[in-house]
């Protein structure tokens, strides 16, 4: 029996993804403008699957969160053939990027009803995410979610997930068993496998098109490729519950009914 539940925020709850295209769509305009508009996906998704590791750096406490994004900034420009950002421009750059990626935070459409169903149910439900804890509390509040408490972000314990004690200290706080705590996250296995492992129940949501590409940052499958990490089958196999909206989670968790 599930006793609480615990969710991801970015691309489970909130659409960043959503958010990430229209504030690089500013970039590209302002920064990128010899790339044609219908590159817009390249620039996303190379945003997203971050092909320097450095967000990663970041969760793991290598970095601060400014930095991170700094050099992001400066493989992508590298990448696409824009001038270099340097330091001293990097607070431009970030005004328009940061501040078109904030305004742009909207909730998924089915965040709301899945967390209502939650505590419908008479279960606890709060947010472990590998964000600073101030900043998804900001992003969940702008998106309609401000009573779903950040248990633990990646401030809280210096680093994030994949980390197991990052799902133990979320369970902890929660006031649940971790067998008895599910946690709902958009990847694979940073979030769902990693969950598993750590004596949770994880649960992957597979959104259409919201999956990352190849090598997008996460480990891959014990003896399997990377391809496999973002395989519904495989990962089902490793013992991780699959859905594809949060509408699905009181069927496939046992707490009731389909909420949609």
């Amino acid at each position: 029996m599930i006793e609480g539940v615990l969710f991801d925020v970015d691309d489970t709850l909130v659409d960043t993804k959503g958010a990430f295209a229209v504030a690089l769509e500013a970039i590209r305009a302002e920064y990128l403008p010899h790339v044609p508009p219908e590159r817009g996906q390249e620039i996303l998704s190379h945003w997203r699957t971050d092909p320097g590791g450095f967000y990663r750096r970041y969760t793991r406490g290598e970095m601060d969160h400014d930095t991170q994004r700094l050099h992001r900034a400066e493989l992508l420009h590298e990448t696409f053939g824009g001038r270099p950002v340097t330091e001293e421009g990097f607070a431009a750059w970030d005004e328009i990027f940061w501040g078109t990626f904030e305004r742009s935070w909207t909730a998924h459409d089915d965040a709301r009803a899945a967390v209502d169903a939650v505590l419908a149910a008479g279960l606890r439900a709060g947010v472990v995410t590998n964000a600073a804890a101030a900043l998804q509390e900001r992003k969940l509040k702008l998106a309609g979610l401000a009573d779903l408490p950040v248990l633990v972000g990646v401030d809280t314990l210096g680093f994030g997930k994949p980390d197991p004690r990052v799902f133990l200290e979320g369970a902890r706080l929660l006031g649940t068993d971790p067998a008895r705590t599910a946690y709902v996250g958009d990847e694979p296995t940073v979030d769902a496998l990693a969950a598993h492992e750590a004596g949770l129940t994880g649960v992957w949501i597979d959104r259409a098109g919201h999956r990352r590409g190849p090598g997008y940052g996460g480990p891959t499958l014990p003896g399997r490729t990377d391809g496999d990490s973002q395989d519904p089958d495989a990962l089902r196999a490793a013992g991780v519950v699959v859905v594809e909206t949060l509408d699905e989670l009181p069927a496939a968790l046992g707490y009731g009914q389909d909420v949609g």
